[in-house]
Formats: structure tokens, sequence, C-alpha cells
């Protein structure tokens, strides 16, 4: 396990030393190498890119791809499968736009019917569905019987696959991790038995990336997307992954500058891959920033982040399992499964934990809990069609990071308690 001492690599903690940040999963803490490598971009070689013929245009270029390369290389993938975006919405908007608009679907489904099918789990967040809907209704309105399908959880957290579903859906956007229950799906199997049926596969990384090895290569997957910001990058800078294959299905969704080769009155002649995917001034300073984020995080180790990682979650468990609970009444010992959320085994799960308290909402816990410098979030997370399913109004949630520490798991217990006790 990581002790107290990795603390020091994130400044925040020596204008906050008191602070518990629970909220890894919202955005992550910056370690000291991401600042400085952005900083030396805006100080030593601030610059444009692909346009300038001088030094520090050249330099900043190089620098630039050379970011390209550190993340491509962080999943396993070429430099040019790697597109920069905003974040991982815009990501995932990207392949909505750009190529679902243009590749020929729908195609026959089993059973009748040409409508085009897109599958989602309910456990997604909504960048992963809002994007699809509109994609429904409006690119695909002429086509009937083009829908969302959605994959329901049962009781543990976990997906529940029906007979014959991938034969039914056109194409899946899934999500690796939860941000709400913490389970990591088995992508890998899904995605060979989607492929099995035809079905094109993106995949949702931004609650897996900041915790275990991604390898798209190994996973087979069509398109994977995440945030730089999740696992310690700056805001503003995300990815998308696409196989070559699928880049050359694709027509730009944004256009402009520096994704042309050529301009004239009537026409204009696009970039080559990955470029004309990359409109105007690109978020030079974030990519060099992501770069560093993804080479610390490889160097800290996949296995000692998992095993980190894995006694933090544990604790967190074993310990909100154990808080009395009280009301007007009746006192009662709460058993975990029914207001821990997600996979009882710590090992299918990942980055955080969610819980509903009797009788508390979630929004009063963490108002108080930060009254005592902890950080949880507090909500429906982004995700309210899993807590519309599970029939909550909100939950609160503990991401972990390798920043945390056993004397922050014993903090929140005993603020949790505390909160119980006034409440």
């Amino acid at each position: 396990m990581f002790d107290q001492s990795i603390k020091k690599e994130f400044p925040i903690f020596n204008h906050h030393p008191d602070l518990v940040y629970l909220d890894s999963a919202a955005t992550a803490l910056k370690p000291q190498c991401v600042i400085d490598a952005m900083n030396k971009y805006y100080t030593e070689y601030s610059a444009n890119v692909h346009r300038g013929i001088y030094a520090l245009s050249n330099r900043a270029t190089a620098a630039y791809e050379q970011a390209r390369e550190d993340v491509a290389s962080f999943i396993g993938a070429h430099p040019s499968e790697i597109i920069f975006t905003r974040n991982a919405t815009e990501a995932i908007n990207l392949v909505a736009y750009a190529w679902l608009r243009n590749h020929p679907l729908p195609f026959p489904l089993k059973g009748g019917g040409d409508g085009a099918v897109i599958g989602l789990s309910i456990a997604e967040h909504h960048s992963n569905i809002v994007p699809w809907q509109s994609v429904v209704k409006c690119q695909l309105s002429n086509v009937k019987g083009s829908t969302l399908r959605y994959l329901e959880v049962d009781a543990n957290g976990e997906l529940i696959i029906p007979d014959h579903y991938f034969e039914s859906i056109n194409f899946l956007a899934l999500t690796h991790v939860s941000n709400v229950l913490g389970t990591v799906n088995p992508i890998k199997e899904i995605i060979k038995q989607a492929h099995e049926h035809h079905v094109p596969v993106l995949i949702d990384a931004s609650q897996s990336v900041p915790h275990m090895k991604v390898d798209v290569g190994d996973l087979d997957c069509d398109f994977l997307v995440f945030s730089g910001h999740k696992l310690g990058g700056p805001t503003g800078i995300g990815v998308l992954y696409a196989k070559s294959s699928r880049l050359q299905e694709m027509e730009p969704f944004i256009t402009g500058g520096d994704m042309i080769r050529e301009v004239h009155r009537d026409y204009s002649v696009w970039n080559d891959v990955p470029h004309k995917f990359e409109a105007g001034t690109p978020h030079i300073a974030g990519a060099i920033g992501l770069a560093a984020a993804v080479n610390w995080l490889k160097s800290l180790g996949w296995n000692d982040i998992r095993k980190h990682e894995e006694a933090i979650l544990s604790n967190i468990s074993c310990q909100l399992s154990n808080v009395k609970f009280e009301n007007r009444s009746a006192s009662w010992q709460m058993k975990t499964e029914n207001w821990i959320l997600g996979p009882r085994e710590i090992e299918k799960r990942s980055g955080l934990i969610s819980f509903n308290f009797p009788n508390i909402h979630a929004h009063d816990v963490a108002q108080l809990l930060d009254e005592q410098n902890i950080a949880i979030r507090a909500g429906h997370h982004c995700a309210m069609p899993l807590h519309e399913y599970l029939g909550l109004v909100a939950s609160c949630r503990a991401s972990v990071w390798v920043y945390n520490t056993e004397e922050d798991v014993e903090r929140l217990v005993v603020g949790i308690k505390s909160v119980q006790k006034r409440l």
C-alpha cells in the first residue's frame, strides 16, 4: 500500500492538510508533475502547434505529438488511433455524430425489424445516454423502430444479459466501471459476444483507466473514451480511441482550421487521421499535462494501485457495515447489503463505494461531513436512470485513489457516526 508520503506529490494537501478527499470519481487531484509539465509549456515554449516553422512552434508540436504517443502507449493503441477531445462526453458525441451518422446503420436484426437499436446499460453516466437519445430522436427519427435497449443490473450490481440480446441490437455503448455501483463489468467477454453478432462496441473507460490496466488491443473494442481529469490530468482534455478501420468510416464532426489540407472556394480537403478530427487550436497544455499524468500513473505500478485501493475499499465496507442507525421508534443494525450499493465482493468493484442511509438524505450527510473537511459526493452522480431503477432519490459516494489512507477511512467512519447522532 501507498503510505501518507504520497500526499506530498499533491500540492493541494499543502494548502489543505486536514482534507479527506473522497471524490476522485468526480475529478482526481493533480500531482505536481502534471502541474510542472503544463507550467513548463506555458513558460518555456508556449506556441501553437502544426503551424509554425520556428523553433518554439516545432518544440510545442513535438511535445503535443509525444503526448499522443504516450497516451496511445498507456492504453495499447497506435498514436494515429488517438483523438484528443475536451472530455469523454465530447468523445462519445464524436462517435455518435461522426461515425454513426455516416455508418450504414441499421442492418437487419434477427426476428425482423429494420430500426437502429442502440444497446446501453441502466448504470450509464448521462454522458453515455443523452447522446444516444439524441441520435435516436434526431438522426434516426426517419428510421422506424429505432430505439435504445437497456441492460439491467441484479441485486449485486452486476449486468443481466438476456438470451439473444446481442442479436437484438446494432450498436453497444457500455461503461467499464459504474460510477455509482463501482461494478467492474466483464467487458472483454461482452465485446467478444457482441462481435460474434457483428455489433460494434464503445467503452466508457472514464472510471477504469485511473485504477487498472486497460489495453484496447486485448479488449478488441471499436471505440474507447475517457477524460483526463479523472486520472490526475488537467480538465478540458479527453481521449477518443477508435480502431483505424472505424476512423476511416468517420467524417469530421467539427470543421475549421488545422483539420484541413486544402481549402478552396467551393470545397475543402480534410487532413489525415487523427488530425482531421481535431479542428482549431487544441488544448496543447492539456495534452502535455495528460501525458505527464499517465506516465506518472504507470510508474506507480498497476498491481500496487489495485492492492492499495482494494485495502481501502475493504476497510470502508467493513467499517460502514458496523455503523448502527437509530430513529424515533427503533434502533437497528443495518446489514451491509441493504444500504451499500454494488458488488459485495471487493474484487468485483473498483474505485468507489456508494451508500444510502435510512431516513437521512444524502445531501445532509455530505454537508455535515464537509463541516469536518471530508469531501464526498452526494446526489444522483449524473446517473438518474440508475437511481430511479434502484428506487433511490440520491446516494452518497466515497471514491478513492492512490492518495487515500487508512486514516482517511477512520475520519470518514467517525464523521458518519457523528452525522447519525445529529440526525
